[in-house]
């Protein structure tokens, strides 16, 4: 790659799970370098990252949002991103464009845990990534802990750079692990030198020679250094972190309170003097690529009530200029953003992350090129659907508009989907959490004013017949003037095999039903079995047409078809209808210490176990392989991720009908009319 790019600038994003203070830590950044004169808070409302009205409505991150600020020369684009698990796949999406990432998370032994997934999808795309231990005026744990607690959930050693200096339960000041001086913080100023604390020297020596082994694992001139107990110079220390930092080898690890700005001002620093410039990042995303054209990778989609759409895009090769045409489509303007506010720019240079406005048929993920090449640059993985509710507009006259709007909902949201269901004709919105989707359903309200009411989907029951019958008659016979109308069939019925489906066939000897009227006996059997006598689609039946009559004035295809109908009306009551449930095939993920509540889960929901073993690649994880019917997986996740802190998830397959038990089916009937359309 010879384009250089701009080494003036940082894409930094703010991860971690809810209730961290992500939003409340990029309040402060912004605070401190001058990009806003006065904080803003979560609790009020009035925060940079949770502009959009379904973030202040909750009071929680729902949608990634940038803002750039400048400090001591270098421009910083830092990308809010959800906590919630349920908002995976927007933090995923956005740590695609970034050089860095800021991890956040609470002194909590018992969170840590939720860390585990984020730092797993870090090292496998080899992301750069530091921690910030927040809200150190509310620790549980001894810092050493905290440490302790996070290297257990991650692949990469992680190195102290901070030394948290604490009086009571209160932060006051911290010590620098490089330079091995002291600090104490002041409200609104940045910190100042003081003497060491004496009662901290072991505990401070003992981090730090664990930071500097780190670091040596990877120079060996540091280990030689450190063998031969000579003390390395901190240009060495600072040059390893930067260089290991920036190969996603070791994850240094700061501590703060946000909320106060403090260990804000020294977080900025190491981001400045150890994250990856992007021209790093992008030598490392650009391997073999030849072209020199503009490059650029959209990162989220946003469509605004003012603005319309809006694609934020990570630039990585080349310069955007305003009115640039990519992928065959003129952008309508180019613009910084803060949270919600767009500063309109001429150009954007490879490095920097911008938005571009009304880029039409263009999605999140997509590469964008301003010539036709065929390139492609990866993606985070679509996270599977979980959780689901059927959708009706409140208004009868709404319902041509739905698709449309659920179709910008997906742009803005690749982590929906939507289905008009074949069984139970529901539309049916999925997604990863209630919250979730009931986020989605207030963008529709708010947007595209389309108000809707929802219920949990109907669970797509089949029944079938346990015993055959035979030569079941069924006769048309109506006379109103002129011609009339006349079929005589008998039908033998018997079940099939699971899964078999249907199957027709006629045993017609001599004639007694012409073959002109045969295609009218199966249609009246297969419109008969798509409403049985339990109100459910009839499967796994075999129907042989084997006599019959006719007449040579008044019977036609019409009058066999009735006839096959009121046939079946009479033969499948009398063939024992059994109801049938769907069973699904789930894997669950979860940690190894949540196994056995998981087992107990699976199994209180009439689930059948078939095993469990250790998740590849996923050290102290299990996957968890079991038969779950379809009507127990409604809320499942939901109980799921309450058993693992948030963390364990599941994958499913449609895998076969099974006979649902005598005392349920009788409940299932009763609530649905026993047979009166399908539930509804």
């Amino acid at each position: 790659m010879s384009e250089k790019v701009n080494t003036g600038s940082r894409n930094i994003a703010i991860v971690g799970p809810y209730l961290s203070g992500k939003t409340t830590l990029l309040e402060s950044l912004l605070f401190v370098t001058g990009a806003i004169s006065r904080k803003g808070s979560v609790k009020d409302g009035n925060t940079v990252g949770d502009s959009a009205a379904e973030s202040r409505d909750r009071q929680m991150t729902v949608e990634v949002s940038a803002a750039s600020t400048d400090y001591n020369g270098t421009r910083f684009t830092f990308i809010d991103c959800p906590g919630s698990v349920e908002f995976a796949q927007e933090t995923y999406n956005a740590l695609m464009g970034v050089d860095a990432a800021i991890v956040v998370c609470e002194p909590i032994r018992d969170r840590v845990l939720t860390l585990a997934p984020l730092f797993k999808f870090l090292d496998d795309w080899e992301i750069p990534h530091l921690v910030f231990v927040n809200k150190m005026d509310r620790a549980n744990i001894h810092v050493l802990e905290t440490l302790h607690a996070l290297k257990a959930v991650s692949s990469r050693p992680l190195v102290a750079h901070q030394y948290p200096i604490m009086q009571g339960e209160q932060l006051t000041g911290f010590i620098d692990m490089v330079s091995e001086q002291a600090y104490q913080y002041h409200s609104g100023a940045p910190a100042d030198q003081i003497p060491f604390p004496e009662d901290l020297k072991a505990e401070e020596h003992t981090a730090r020679a664990e930071m500097l082994e780190a670091l040596a694992n990877f120079d060996d001139h540091l280990l030689e250094e450190l063998l031969e107990d000579i003390e390395p110079p901190q240009e060495e220390i600072l040059k390893d972190l930067k260089m290991e930092l920036g190969a996603d080898l070791v994850v240094p690890v700061f501590f703060g309170v946000a909320e106060q700005d403090y260990g804000v001002r020294p977080l900025l620093e190491a981001l400045l003097r150890e994250a990856p410039e992007p021209e790093t990042t992008a030598e490392r995303r650009l391997k073999n690529i030849t072209s020199k054209a503009p490059l650029a990778q959209v990162l989220k989609t946003y469509y605004t009530p003012q603005g319309g759409k809006l694609s934020l895009v990570r630039v990585w090769q080349g310069k955007l200029t305003d009115g640039i045409v990519l992928n065959g489509v003129r952008a309508g303007g180019l613009y910084r953003l803060m949270g919600q506010q767009q500063q309109s720019v001429n150009e954007a240079v490879a490095g920097e992350i911008v938005a571009l406005s009304r880029m039409e048929n263009i999605k999140t993920g997509d590469t964008l090129s301003a010539e036709q090449i065929k390139l492609a640059f990866p993606n985070a993985e679509k996270l599977e659907p979980v959780y689901a509710l059927a959708i009706t507009p409140e208004k009868r006259n709404d319902e041509v508009k739905l698709s449309s709007a659920i179709a910008k909902l997906l742009e803005e949201d690749p982590s929906l989907a939507w289905e008009q269901h074949g069984d139970t004709h529901e539309v049916i919105l999925w997604g990863q959490g209630e919250i979730h989707l009931r986020v989605a359903l207030d963008r529709l309200r708010r947007k595209y004013n389309l108000p809707m009411t929802t219920h949990l989907p109907q669970v797509p029951y089949k029944e079938t017949i346990r015993k055959p019958v035979t030569s079941v008659h069924g006769r048309y016979k109506h006379q109103s003037g002129g011609h009339g109308q006349f079929g005589d069939v008998f039908l033998d019925i018997k079940p099939l095999p699971r899964g078999e489906g249907f199957n027709f066939k006629e045993t017609i000897v001599g004639g007694v039903v012409p073959r002109q009227y045969i295609p009218g006996v199966e249609i009246g059997v297969r419109e008969f079995l798509a409403h049985g006598p339990l109100g459910f689609p009839v499967v796994d039946v075999a129907v042989t047409l084997t006599n019959g009559s006719y007449h040579n004035v008044d019977s036609s295809e019409q009058a066999f078809k009735q006839a096959a109908r009121l046939a079946m009306q009479t033969g499948i009551p009398q063939a024992q209808p059994t109801l049938l449930e769907p069973i699904l095939r789930v894997q669950v993920t979860t940690p190894s210490e949540f196994t056995a509540k998981v087992l107990q889960l699976l199994s209180g929901r009439r689930g059948q176990i078939l095993g469990y073993e250790g998740r590849q690649d996923w050290q102290g994880w299990d996957n968890i392989s079991a038969y779950l019917p379809q009507a127990e997986m409604q809320n499942f996740i939901v109980e799921l991720r309450s058993l693992t802190l948030g963390v364990g998830s599941f994958h499913w397959d449609y895998d076969h009908l099974q006979e649902v038990p005598e005392k349920l089916a009788e409940q299932v009937l009763a609530s649905n009319g026993n047979g009166n359309g399908n539930g509804k």
